[in-house]
């Protein structure tokens, strides 16, 4: 079993995460919100919410992608981890532009984890019961 692809995911969603970090510190300079304010202009809001949502999602994320890699499929969690990855950019950029526009982002990025999540669970337990 080779986990390169499940370690390429990882890096390309912490470089994600990073992005979104790199956004808010150029939102805090064009909206003129010094640390450690995080209200007070709602372009702002919304850009460090993508920020913060993300950091949210890699939480319960990295670790699904992980599990599943190992018990159920390496490549299979990879291109499950890549649609979760293309619902927080869609997420992102709808959410940069109105609250409105992040919800097809959301439900992509939401359903690749839910099935990160429950194939990791499947693949545990399996292996839990052939002892």
């Amino acid at each position: 079993m080779t986990l390169h692809l499940p370690a390429l995911t990882t890096l390309i969603a912490v470089l994600l995460y990073a992005m979104t970090l790199a956004n808010v510190a150029f939102a805090r300079v064009k909206y003129k919100i010094a640390a450690p304010a995080v209200t007070g202009n709602d372009d702002f809001e919304r850009v460090f919410r993508v920020q913060m949502n993300t950091l949210e999602q890699l939480v319960a994320f990295l670790p699904a992608l992980w599990l599943f890699a190992l018990y159920v499929s390496p490549a299979w969690s990879s291109v499950i981890g890549a649609v979760w990855i293309v619902g927080r950019v869609l997420y992102s950029i709808g959410y940069a532009r109105a609250a409105r526009k992040r919800a097809r982002g959301f439900e992509i990025g939401s359903a690749a984890l839910a099935v990160l999540w429950v194939g990791a669970l499947w693949g545990v337990v399996a292996a839990l019961l052939r002892g």
